[in-house]
């Protein structure tokens, strides 16, 4: 049994992917510049408070806590375990942070347990859980891991390109595709929604610009983990980021990611078909995650998603249905 620690307060393989076991029932960074919301054909966009704190002594990461999160909304319920893999990365960690302002307990697989107590600090078993893992590694997942999991968070990932991040074994084709094909085969078939962060451009790899970013294989391998995903039968939501802003805020604590703003760049954008070209906001990202565990429509389809310039939904639930309803309509 894998041990649950909980804290006091370039080769390219077959296109050909191994089918799973039968079941009952990051983003890299693009060379690209932002596109107008006008260029998505969307016509709606929503408003939320500013998320920049006006204090010349706040940390970098205020704005999270200060948009409030309403406790009785479905988000803010007691009854969900996420599973949160990749949750010190830079969209990860601020899933975490928001889950846990939610009072929604929490699990993370992390191959580095001690990162976790860097950055979230001593958490109440409540509320959050570390149980030490590796995707890359398939003999790591033990089934008691997953235990009393309701939903999963995946966003793993590294760079694009070759870089230090790649060393020991961290590459795409080990994360983006042995990792997350790994995962979702361990997984029990009781899970109720697996979120997946992936790629814009990864139907259309040997298109330019995205034959670029594909030169070493991340947007196929991406690709391979979404249609391994869709083909286990598990409920899923895929969520497409543009190049990520804001952050990473990797070397920060808990008090710090509950600061993160977004800049000027909070309104979103949510489109279908891989059609959208541009940048969104880490924390865009990690709200989007959450915000699909509770969206019944959004099972078993994929989004690509941006943010611009302007005020967007924050927090609130029926703004981010409304923009994954009007991504649909298009």
């Amino acid at each position: 049994m894998a041990a649950i620690l909980s804290f006091a307060p370039i080769s390219v393989p077959s296109t050909t992917y191994p089918k799973p076991s039968l079941r009952i029932p990051l983003f890299t960074s693009l060379p690209l510049q932002s596109s107008s919301s006008s260029s998505y054909g969307l016509t709606s966009s929503f408003l939320v408070r500013n998320e920049a704190s006006s204090s010349p002594s706040s940390s970098p990461i205020q704005a999270l806590a200060e948009e409030a999160v309403d406790d009785s909304s479905p988000l803010a319920s007691s009854s969900k375990l996420v599973l949160v893999v990749g949750g010190t990365g830079g969209v990860g960690q601020l899933v975490v942070a928001s889950l846990l302002k939610r009072n929604i307990k929490s699990r993370l697989l992390l191959r580095d347990l001690e990162k976790a107590t860097k950055l979230f600090g001593k958490q109440d078993e409540d509320s959050l859980q570390v149980v030490k893992g590796d995707t890359r590694n398939a003999e790591d997942l033990d089934p008691s891991m997953f235990e009393g999991v309701t939903h999963v968070i995946c966003c793993t990932g590294t760079t694009a390109f070759p870089s230090q991040r790649w060393s020991g074994d961290n590459t795409p084709g080990k994360v983006d595709w042995e990792g997350v094909r790994n995962l979702i085969s361990a997984l029990p078939s009781s899970v109720e929604r697996v979120v997946l962060v992936s790629s814009v451009g990864v139907t259309k790899p040997n298109e330019l610009p995205w034959s670029i970013m594909n030169l070493f294989g991340v947007l196929k391998y991406k690709k391979m983990g979404e249609d391994f995903l869709r083909e286990s039968g598990l409920p899923f939501t895929i969520i497409r980021p543009g190049r990520l802003t804001d952050g990473p805020y990797t070397s920060y604590d808990l008090n710090t990611l509950l600061k993160a703003t977004a800049g000027e760049r909070r309104a979103v954008v949510i489109g279908q078909g891989d059609k959208l070209v541009g940048e969104v906001s880490r924390l865009v990202v990690a709200e989007a995650c959450i915000q699909a565990l509770d969206i019944e429509f959004t099972q078993g389809k994929a989004y690509e998603i941006n943010s611009v310039k302007g005020d967007g939904p924050g927090s609130d639930p029926q703004k981010w249905r409304e923009l994954f309803k009007v991504a649909e309509s298009k």
